[in-house]
């Protein structure tokens, strides 16, 4: 009888921790399992919304990867603004952390400072303030003419220079990997540049043999990080085009050709054909990441 009574009472907690599982499992198949399921089959399909889906086959890849212009072309404005912005912006904010760790006064003032752009640079309203600074008659262009007497261009306006305004943005926002970067620089400890410096090592060699070296596992973190939020900014290209990806497609980023097709064209399976292939696009870099960091990245073995 105790023995029953024992496994009696295991089922029951077994019952019960179960069933505290049960609203995440329904979000968990409801809202991300049943939509992948769903985008995979569409991305084989020729759906509008307007009529069930047709089963097309392959039919939508091989469009996508032999009559389609456009395709191209947001795959080389998303290259170009993923190898500008994700290096510059891990440089810049390594660098803010490295003055911030020098043991500044109001640390804790200018570190929410710098990050607050991490917070606010992803907003529609900073991206129509972007616009005005960067226009042809907006602040940027007065302040040069004011300071030089020179009649700047339309930076968002032309297509040798819009896409550059964006990566710009990106760079602004470097708060949050200035952020993980001083809590790294903070971990490296301070008897080693002691050491260095008495063996007469300056600044710069310190730099590049003591604290880079020890900060490889932060810097391919944020990089690993940066690169997939790169190659999913939307709202910045969204907001500066006027959601065209002009002028002339040189802002077409790869998710603003996806929106496009989804929600202007209403062509839904190949808008979910164009999303897989985004997907493995950011698994294989990732992946590659990863298989590259046993030649760079240390550890403290």
């Amino acid at each position: 009888m105790m023995g029953r009574g024992l496994a009696g009472s295991g089922f029951r907690r077994q019952v019960a921790s179960y069933s505290f599982l049960i609203p995440w499992l329904i979000g968990f198949f409801a809202l991300t399992v049943g939509p992948i399921a769903t985008s995979i089959y569409l991305s084989f399909t020729d759906y509008g919304l307007m009529a069930p889906p047709q089963w097309i086959g392959m039919e939508n890849y091989i469009r996508i990867a032999s009559d389609d212009p456009r395709f191209w072309t947001a795959m080389n404005v998303t290259f170009t603004f993923v190898l500008l912005s994700v290096p510059l912006k891990l440089a810049f904010a390594l660098a803010v952390a490295v003055a911030l760790n020098k043991g500044l006064r109001g640390l804790a003032v200018f570190r929410a400072i710098f990050y607050l752009p991490s917070l606010l640079g992803g907003t529609v309203a900073i991206a129509f303030m972007w616009r005005q600074i960067f226009s042809r008659d907006g602040l940027l262009n007065r302040g040069l003419e004011y300071l030089f007497g020179y009649d700047g261009p339309g930076w968002v306006s032309s297509p040798s220079t819009a896409l550059y305004t964006l990566v710009l943005l990106a760079i602004w926002q470097f708060g949050s990997s200035m952020i993980i970067f001083l809590a790294g620089l903070r971990q490296i400890p301070q008897d080693m540049y002691e050491a260095a410096s008495i063996d007469g090592a300056s600044r710069a060699r310190q730099f590049f043999k003591i604290t880079l070296p020890l900060l490889t596992p932060v810097i391919f973190f944020n990089a690993v990080i940066q690169t997939i939020d790169a190659f999913k900014a939307f709202t910045s290209a969204f907001v500066i085009s006027g959601g065209d990806g002009g002028p002339i497609d040189s802002t077409l980023f790869y998710t603003l050709y996806l929106f496009q097709e989804a929600f202007v064209n209403l062509h839904i399976g190949y808008a979910s054909a164009l999303a897989w292939i985004l997907v493995i696009i950011i698994a294989f870099f990732t992946a590659l990441s990863f298989l590259s960091a046993r030649y760079w990245v240390h550890y403290d073995d």
